[in-house]
């Protein structure tokens, strides 16, 4: 890890860094995997309004079933305390796990 010259403040602007040939975002980075190595918390760090989950994205469907299985579901859902589409997901996952093995 490269050691600075000088005192950093984060506060001021990077000219000081740019006056010592070290790039402004290379020095936060060097910053972040210190803390994250350190097992300090980096969550301040990070913009979690733009983070996903890659294959965990959502995608609406519309589904038509009989009167019976809503009912059905709507009763099994209330005996476990989730919701209706809670329910459906559990079951579809738990199956789709099945298949894949």
């Amino acid at each position: 890890m490269y050691a600075m010259p000088f005192e950093y403040d984060p506060r001021k602007s990077d000219s000081n860094l740019k006056k010592h040939g070290i790039d402004f975002e290379e020095a936060q980075a060097s910053d972040f995997d210190k803390k994250f190595d350190d097992g300090e918390s980096v969550i301040a760090n990070l913009d979690l309004s733009k983070a996903r989950r890659p294959a965990e994205e959502q995608k609406r469907i519309n589904m038509d079933v009989p009167v019976w299985m809503l009912a059905a579901l709507d009763r099994e859902a209330k005996r476990l305390g989730v919701t209706r589409q809670s329910i459906i997901k559990m079951w579809l996952a738990e199956r789709l796990q099945q298949a894949g093995q």
